[in-house]
């Protein structure tokens, strides 16, 4: 693999559980079972938010399948749109653990690994139905654009600015500046996505939008 990379995953996407195992009683049974309402609230509300959208899905009916209380929905997130932020979280982790599997399956330099981790990307936005709805059809709207770009940057940007490090370090690329490329890149590459997500013409815009992007590599690889 030719990427040096950190997932920043933020606290609210996780559960503080430092001690909890080891005091065992109670409170470690009370930490389990909060723990197992959260992930199952996350879940249902993923799988409804990626089948039907955002505005289409109610908190009853997520605390009905969930098989939880509204109050235990209300104990672990402030509101419906608080859980909408945690679940697109998750659906960021998920995919950046993806791009870095299809980078290590077959990369063959850094450039090849912006190259793999650009088109496992496009693959997504198209045929995953959480990275299309959630991640791109809805947060934009739903977050606002200043906060969906933020998570979007948060876990994507240091992945690519480190690869183009590496890049630039191996002679693939001219030196220069790292961080001006790498937003400049996904940024591209999130409008790609964007348009990916929003087609329906059986990956015909895929294509179009990964050639454009093999073109973009090879043009700055000069």
């Amino acid at each position: 693999m030719y990427v040096a990379y950190r997932l920043y995953v933020c606290e609210g996407g996780r559960v503080a559980m430092s001690g909890d195992e080891t005091t065992g009683g109670r409170r470690s049974v009370q930490a389990e079972r909060s723990l197992g309402t959260r992930t199952a609230l996350l879940a249902v509300a993923r799988d409804l938010f990626a089948k039907r959208g955002y505005a289409a899905v109610g908190t009853e009916e997520i605390v009905r399948e969930a098989g939880v209380t509204r109050g235990a929905l209300y104990h672990h997130f402030e509101d419906k749109l608080d859980l909408f932020a945690n679940v697109y979280e998750e659906v960021e982790a998920q995919l950046m653990e993806r791009i870095m599997q299809a980078v290590a399956a077959g990369a063959s330099d850094p450039l090849d690994a912006l190259r793999a981790g650009a088109l496992a990307f496009l693959e997504a936005s198209e045929t995953d139905a959480a990275v299309r709805q959630i991640a791109l059809v809805d947060a934009p709207s739903v977050l606002g654009w200043d906060r969906w770009r933020e998570i979007g940057m948060r876990y994507a940007l240091g992945l690519v600015q480190a690869t183009i490090e590496e890049a630039i370090q191996a002679g693939l690329l001219p030196p220069q500046p790292a961080a001006p490329l790498a937003h400049l890149l996904l940024g591209a590459i999130d409008e790609g996505a964007l348009l990916v997500a929003r087609s329906d013409d059986g990956g015909q815009t895929r294509r179009q939008v990964a050639a454009s992007l093999e073109r973009m590599l090879g043009s700055i690889a000069g």
